[in-house]
């Protein structure tokens, strides 16, 4: 049995402009030890799709489908159910740290939290656990650190209390949402470093949500394609990298900046914008900025077609599509 099972997840949510489909029947399994990447534009389901893991939806949402999380159906399980398995048994690092944490409360009391309302330690054990912690998640001098406060630190430096926090319980499934916003080049790739070597060393499960190609290209085994609230393309991760099938794939990937391009070289965008979840067509959500649209891409789903190596992609001008990475290529 996967220690994480998703089939179609459904999340409608309430808008300004009436009811909207955030998220559109998608669904994927994880493997303890194993690593998943969520890549698409901002706004296409991604983050949701993780807080609906957590429970952290707004109330107001609904939620169909189903998520399995070693055999216990989290789908409208209640709210004292939940908080045994947040940040216990799953465990999340958030986008901004800044925000993430409260800046009123100490690294010591917040990283501790978790130690005892899950594990029942006394203050005085969990700060012993605090201390190791932000020892292995690289804080310098931390003994002398633990009754400092968030704005005392720098911007990794927070993203590494975040990781310990997420961390403290010795979680099964490590969710990490951009981990790496706003931070320079060289903190990014010992964030990441440090959340892959984490993971490999307590042979926890890892979704990892990127925007950054590169940074799931060397952080997972597997990745989905996100848009609209679908996915549109999925399988692991070389298998994805090397055939790009989808034309919302290769879009992103011609957007990348190339080494050695000539000065002055524009990149390459994808035509339009995301659309509102309200105004997303019934059929395909790329129809309309995809160059192959045709009249039934607006009101006929694709369905899932497998290619080999657990591969699959959503298109119906899938062959036309392949042709036009192939002749790229």
């Amino acid at each position: 049995m996967a220690l994480l099972e998703v089939n179609d997840l459904r999340i409608g949510l309430q808008t300004q402009r009436g009811p909207a489909e955030a998220v559109r029947g998608i669904g994927f399994s994880l493997e303890r030890g194993e690593t998943l990447g969520i890549v698409g534009e901002s706004g296409c389901g991604k983050s949701i799709t993780v807080l609906s893991l957590m429970g952290l939806l707004p109330t107001s949402a609904k939620v169909g489908g189903s998520i399995r999380f070693d055999g216990t159906e989290l789908v409208g399980l209640d709210e004292r159910a939940m908080c045994g398995i947040r940040g216990n048994r799953i465990g999340m690092i958030f986008q901004e740290p800044m925000t993430a944490l409260n800046p009123v409360h100490t690294i010591a009391r917040q990283v501790g939290e978790p130690l005892r309302l899950h594990r029942g330690l006394t203050s005085a054990a969990a700060r012993k656990e605090v201390l190791a912690l932000l020892e292995r998640v690289g804080i310098p001098d931390p003994a002398s650190r633990l009754d400092a406060y968030p704005h005392q630190f720098s911007g990794g430096q927070r993203q590494r209390i975040g990781i310990a926090m997420a961390l403290a319980c010795g979680p099964d499934l490590l969710i990490a949402d951009e981990p790496t916003t706003a931070l320079d080049v060289t903190i990014q790739k010992q964030i990441l470093d440090l959340i892959q070597g984490l993971v490999a060393e307590r042979g926890m499960a890892l979704i990892l949500i990127s925007h950054d190609l590169g940074v799931i290209a060397r952080s997972v085994s597997k990745m989905l394609v996100m848009y609209g609230g679908s996915v549109v393309e999925s399988g692991p991760t070389a298998s994805v990298f090397a055939e790009r099938a989808h034309p919302y794939t290769q879009g992103l990937f011609a957007a990348r900046p190339a080494l050695g391009a000539p000065r002055g070289t524009r990149l390459a965008t994808i035509r339009g914008s995301v659309p509102e979840l309200v105004d997303l067509p019934s059929g395909c959500p790329f129809a309309g900025r995809c160059h192959l649209t045709i009249d039934a891409c607006h009101s006929t789903r694709p369905p899932a077609t497998a290619l080999p190596h657990d591969h699959a992609v959503r298109c119906i001008r899938l062959d036309e599509a392949m042709a036009g990475a192939r002749s790229v290529a």
